[in-house]
């Protein structure tokens, strides 16, 4: 790698080029470690931590030769790296997160194979929501919200009773009747993340939504999906969903 020095906690490689998150891992299966790394390319403000052309680098740890992989979605904060076994075949595979930063909170996630030095997506955040996020919430009287998840046939019922009266007036009548229909949505993944829910040592990954009710702010809950890969059909399934929501305070 070219001579670096210190841009805040990352090493810039060139002018407007830093190493963002570096990792060390067999990812081509040849039993050598690999140097995995992301870079990218700093924004005229010096003082911003925001990075765009975002790139995916593995150096054979062999061989020394470079590969790159473009990211669809390059740009963003807070892009890492975890390098961990998906698919159960003992070599690790690479997952790319990266923070949108906007208002919905959005993560980019990836995770690809390098199985003898080729790339091959695995997951992307947009596959999954295509996938498995055909769902509607829908306010019903009595202080409760459904959620309905058509792509996986689930579905939840939410109690709001304890919410803010000034919240709950403005939605119910005062015997707890919808004044007007009010719908809510599921949105986009705001974080995808890996986990060995099984204990061998072969992670899952595991992607939150916002469930949010009036406006963007108007936080209901999240829907929780973790996903575990089938190799019979070369993709991540979901093995269940869970819908989980905030707690009260007590006092």
């Amino acid at each position: 790698m070219a001579r670096a020095h210190i841009w805040g906690s990352h090493y810039m490689i060139r002018n407007d080029t830093v190493v963002l998150d570096a990792k060390w891992g067999d990812v081509n299966g040849d039993g050598t470690p690999d140097q995995v790394y992301l870079t990218g390319n700093l924004t005229e403000d010096m003082t911003s931590s925001f990075v765009q052309n975002i790139q995916l680098t593995v150096m054979d740890g062999r061989s020394g030769a470079r590969y790159t992989s473009q990211l669809k979605y390059n740009a963003g904060y807070n892009a890492r790296l975890f390098l961990g076994d998906f698919t159960g075949e003992r070599v690790d595979d690479i997952l790319v997160s990266i923070d949108s930063g906007g208002s919905g909170a959005f993560t980019y996630n990836y995770i690809y194979s390098f199985m003898q030095n080729v790339f091959y997506e695995l997951y992307n955040n947009e596959w999954f929501y295509e996938a498995y996020s055909d769902a509607s919430v829908f306010y019903e009287d009595n202080y409760k919200v459904r959620i309905v998840n058509r792509s996986l046939q689930k579905e939840f019922l939410l109690d709001i009773s304890l919410r803010d009266p000034s919240y709950l007036s403005d939605l119910y009548d005062l015997n707890g009747k919808l004044k007007k229909t009010v719908e809510g949505s599921v949105l986009g993944v705001s974080g995808a993340y890996p986990i060995d829910l099984q204990g061998e040592s072969v992670f899952e990954i595991w992607p939150f939504q916002r469930v949010i009710g009036l406006y963007n702010a108007d936080a209901l809950g999240y829907l929780q999906t973790p996903l575990s890969w089938n190799s019979t059909t070369s993709k991540f399934i979901p093995m269940y969903q869970w819908a989980s929501v905030n707690g009260n305070d007590t006092n």
